[in-house]
């Protein structure tokens, strides 16, 4: 993730954050909570919203946090100070990655009754990716470290790291729920007085959910538009010659139908408006990018490995190193996708580009 120019992107609401434990109004009916994250990226931006299900009035709960203690209290402190009293009567996830499904199953467990169950929200694709993620290892493992050897980064250290690192996201998504309710591309969902719309984002996780609603002209973007970081797009052992950027930019230009002066309410970083500007800056930054890897292909054969000095400037960490492992990945992807890089498999077992 890398910043990018910010000159057309504005915010509303200036530097005001939700404290931790309470809620902020962004819209009618919609309300942001931040909570901590023990990464880099130090916080994620959840949502509630005032809600009527069946009859019964409540609020619906968009993205979890990480499964861990502090971030159950700050819900805890929510719930006691900023629902008026009224349940929770579902949880939307945007999609599969462990900041926002860590803490679905104890949601819905927490608010569920015998007569009345609050249900998961979220796509079929992200659902049972997450199942399985919690229960096999997954981003970690001798299957992520042979994948990262292939791709070239080969050195002792970081293989052993990746080898032992087999909980990683099952430590954050300790269980999922059971059952669930799928989220579908253009599914139109009440929540409250207002229809949200779902829209499809892949690249990033496999069938990521944004919920637009007209009414209000809003839309919860998930991971899918960041105002100051770009989106993680990586290509992983689980589908090893996934074309993700494409898919990504594809994502993207599909949200261009959406109004200009859109709110945006992205989970990390601060509500904004100008989404068709920051869709636009997030093209120029991966042609950049993708400028990059084929000049430093036409020099030699290059491997993912190679490009992490090209494409990342600062010191990473193994956190940092593997999700920059799958960018560039990624980048040596699309180009390799659209006929621009020939890939060989070296003797050696890994994968080299050049033009």
């Amino acid at each position: 993730m890398q910043e990018t120019s910010l000159a057309t992107i504005d915010y509303p609401l200036g530097d005001t954050l939700p404290a931790t434990g309470q809620a902020l109004t962004v819209a009618p009916g919609v309300r942001w909570v931040r909570m901590a994250l023990p990464f880099a990226l130090d916080h994620i931006n959840l949502w509630i919203l005032r809600d009527e299900l069946d009859g019964q009035q409540g609020w619906t709960i968009i993205d979890c946090g990480i499964a861990n203690q502090d971030t159950q209290d700050a819900w805890e402190q929510v719930f006691a100070t900023q629902l008026e009293g009224l349940p929770v009567l579902r949880v939307i996830v945007t999609h599969m990655h462990p900041d926002h499904v860590g803490n679905a199953h104890w949601l819905t467990e927490r608010w569920s009754t015998p007569e009345v169950p609050c249900r998961l929200w979220m796509s079929a694709t992200d659902f049972h990716a997450a199942q399985l993620a919690c229960q096999h290892t997954a981003h970690g493992g001798e299957r992520a470290a042979s994948f990262f050897a292939s791709h070239g980064l080969t050195d002792p250290e970081s293989v052993a790291k990746i080898r032992a690192r087999t909980n990683y996201f099952g430590s954050m998504v300790p269980q999922m729920p059971e059952a669930f309710r799928r989220l579908l591309d253009g599914l139109a969902v009440r929540i409250g007085p207002d229809t949200w719309t779902c829209h499809v984002g892949h690249g990033h996780a496999p069938e990521h959910i944004a919920l637009h609603c007209p009414a209000l002209g809003v839309l919860i973007s998930g991971d899918m538009v960041l105002p100051r970081i770009s989106t993680n797009v990586s290509v992983y052992d689980t589908e090893p010659e996934a074309d993700s950027l494409t898919l990504f930019l594809q994502s993207l230009d599909r949200m261009r139908t959406l109004p200009a002066n859109t709110l945006v309410l992205p989970s990390h970083g601060k509500p904004f408006t100008g989404l068709h500007a920051r869709i636009d800056q997030l093209h120029e930054h991966h042609r950049d990018r993708l400028d990059e890897v084929m000049a430093a292909c036409q020099q030699q054969a290059t491997t993912a490995a190679d490009l992490l000095p090209v494409l990342f400037k600062r010191k990473l960490d193994l956190h940092q190193t593997t999700f920059a492992m799958g960018e560039a990945v990624a980048h040596l992807h699309a180009l390799w996708h659209q006929g621009k890089l020939t890939r060989t498999l070296g003797a050696d077992g890994i994968h080299r580009f050049s033009c």
